[in-house]
Parts: C-alpha cells; sequence; structure tokens
C-alpha cells in the first residue's frame, strides 16, 4: 500500500476530484432532463465536489488509485419509462469519463508539443495531471460498466433486458448491497481479474494516443 507524499496528492487531486465530480453530476443532470429533480432538490446538481466525495471513497483513490463518490439520488418513478430511463442515467456517468479522459489525451498530447516553448517548471506538472485524468477516468468508466449492482453497468444490462428477467437481476442488488460489492470488488482485485479486464482498454487508449508518463 502507498502512502502518496505532498507532491503527489497536488498532483492527483484534480483529476479525481473533477473525475468524480463529473460522473455524479452527469448522473443528476441525465436523471434530470428526463424528468427526476431529486439531484437538483437535495443540492446534487452542481460541479462543486465537496457536495459529492464519499470521505473514504476519496482518500482511497490517493491509496489505491481507485475510489468512489457518493451516488446521486434517482427516483426512476419520474421517469415515463423507469428502466430505460436508468439506462440512460447509468450511462451518463462512465460516458462523461470516457470524454474526460479523451480530452485530457489531447490536452496531454498538446502540452507535450509545447514543452519545447514552455518552462519545464510549468508543462511537466500539467502533463502529469493529465496523464493521471486519462487514467482515472478511465478506470471509473470501465469499472462502473461492469454489471455488477449496484454499479452503473448493472442499470444498463437491466435496461436491455426483458422486464421478468430485469426484475430478478434487479433483486441482486438488494441480496448483494454495498458490502457485497465490496467483497466483489475485493476478490477481483486481489485475484487480478479487475486488472486483466481494465488494463487492456486503458493500455489501448495509451498506445492508440501515443500517451506515455511524462
Amino acid at each position: 500500500m502507498h502512502f502518496p507524499d505532498i507532491l503527489e496528492i497536488i498532483i492527483l487531486a484534480p483529476p479525481i476530484l473533477f473525475a468524480l465530480t463529473i460522473h455524479e453530476f452527469s448522473h443528476g443532470s441525465v436523471a434530470y432532463y428526463l424528468g427526476d429533480s431529486t439531484a437538483k432538490d437535495a443540492g446534487r446538481l452542481t460541479l462543486n465536489p465537496l457536495k459529492h466525495l464519499d470521505p473514504i471513497g476519496t482518500i482511497a483513490f490517493f491509496i489505491i488509485k481507485f475510489g468512489w463518490a457518493k451516488p446521486v439520488p434517482v427516483n426512476p418513478y419520474f421517469f415515463k419509462n423507469p428502466r430505460k430511463g436508468m439506462l440512460w442515467v447509468g450511462l451518463a456517468g462512465p460516458v462523461s469519463n470516457l470524454i474526460v479522459a479523451l480530452i485530457s489525451a489531447l490536452l496531454f498530447k498538446a502540452f507535450v508539443a509545447l514543452g519545447s516553448v514552455l518552462p519545464p517548471a510549468l508543462t511537466d506538472p500539467l502533463q502529469q495531471m493529465l496523464f493521471y485524468s486519462v487514467l482515472i477516468n478511465v478506470l471509473l468508466c470501465v469499472f462502473n460498466l461492469l454489471p455488477i449492482p449496484p454499479l452503473d453497468g448493472s442499470r444498463v444490462l437491466a435496461g436491455l433486458l426483458p422486464a421478468d428477467m430485469a426484475a430478478s437481476y434487479e433483486s441482486l442488488e438488494q441480496r448483494l448491497g454495498s458490502m457485497g460489492l465490496l467483497i466483489i470488488l475485493i476478490f477481483l482485485m486481489y485475484t487480478g481479474i479487475l486488472g486483466r479486464l481494465i488494463n487492456p482498454i486503458i493500455n489501448f487508449i495509451y498506445i492508440s494516443l501515443n500517451i506515455v508518463p511524462h
């Protein structure tokens, strides 16, 4: 287990805070667009990271490079089609992280190109932040798309299944709960399964965009 020093915290904090914030904000925004104002009424339809952060989940990101935010409250009964509505709400978070990862990758390459013009004292920290922004946002995108309740991927899958199968599948969330998800996460991490699922996607993005650590 690695505990970051002050410099690492300064480099990691902006991409972590923004990735978690945009993820939850996107969930709430799509829900609001579809007719559910629950997140807005709870003060969660904001880009203020303090409204979204889970203390333990945020600290975990700095230590194990993986964490979580407080889930945005959503009431699917406000949607015309609750299952389809939750599908779009579920997709919103991971898609927003993927978009941020791609933008970060392009900005990373831009700062690399400017490295010969601007002083390294300015470009080096920004390059590191952008590099980690790609990593963190891809991690959040891919992990949240795993079809394990209550992750976003379970909302997407439930919206695609026939109604009777979806009801049985969604009942898993009540049986698993947060502790069940945590146990599954630990199992996936320590058996290396999570890495085998996520690392090829991260490497593909890095290679495709010619991104390397500075």
